[in-house]
């Protein structure tokens, strides 16, 4: 009888080819999804600017649990927007003109940020409107819940208003739609702010890379603070599978 077995060059070969292709695949990029009407919902637009970027958006149910494995398969994650934190969580009455978000929701995404801070501090980590205000509760912020009623420009933030931002690495005019906004972020370095003083873009300067944003890049059309947010994201979910 013939021997089938491969021979030991073969067999090499195959392993090289194997890791070859993971490190060519697009990256796997998860993005935090809401749950509504016990639906599991997400916005395409993110998920078609990371197509663009170049890598595979993957929607995350919130199921409380999960979080640690979720991230074991990932080179990156979005925590994307959504209605407002419950911040009773975090020693703050809720606003009585709060939309909460769905409990399941937050509690999923607060243990990803507990996981991003305590075993995952490299993987590239990108906070969308409530994804950034949750990253700046986190960090020890405080969050304005109800805008209107402390700034004269509060309409220049909502339902879909375009407005600029300035700062370290972001400038342009950006798709706005939030009625809430940090205060202070916490041990998070302020990156850019609205022409009012509103804090529009927080960094992790301690890790690789953690932004946060104000504004809905999946929306805006300023490429600068748009798909280009995307793309710094991407490239950094390929430069850590290096």
């Amino acid at each position: 009888m013939a021997n089938s077995r491969p021979t030991p060059g073969a067999t090499r070969s195959l392993r090289v080819n194997t890791s070859f292709a993971a490190l060519n695949r697009p990256p796997l990029i998860g993005v935090t999804a809401d749950l509504v009407d016990d639906q599991v919902r997400l916005r395409r637009t993110y998920l078609r600017e990371l197509e663009a970027c170049g890598a595979i958006g993957i929607p995350l149910a919130p199921i409380p649990g999960t979080a640690a494995a979720v991230l074991e398969r990932l080179d990156a994650i979005i925590l994307s927007g959504g209605d407002d934190p419950d911040t009773t969580a975090f020693g703050a009455p809720v606003h009585a003109e709060a939309t909460l978000v769905d409990p399941d929701r937050q509690t999923f995404e607060l243990e990803i940020l507990e996981l991003l801070e305590k075993t995952h501090a490299d993987l590239p980590t990108l906070g969308v409107c409530l994804g950034m205000q949750l990253m700046g509760l986190h960090a020890g912020g405080h969050l304005n819940q109800h805008l209107p009623g402390t700034l004269p420009t509060a309409e220049d933030h909502r339902h879909g208003s375009i407005h600029s931002v300035e700062g370290t690495g972001f400038q342009g005019l950006v798709y706005s739609h939030h009625r809430q906004a940090l205060e202070d972020a916490g041990t998070l370095e302020v990156v850019a702010r609205a022409a009012d003083g509103v804090i529009e873009a927080v960094s992790c300067p301690e890790r690789r890379h953690v932004i946060g944003v104000q504004w809905h890049p999946e929306r805006t059309e300023d490429a600068n603070v748009g798909r280009g947010v995307f793309s710094a994201l991407v490239d950094e979910a390929r430069r850590g599978r290096g």
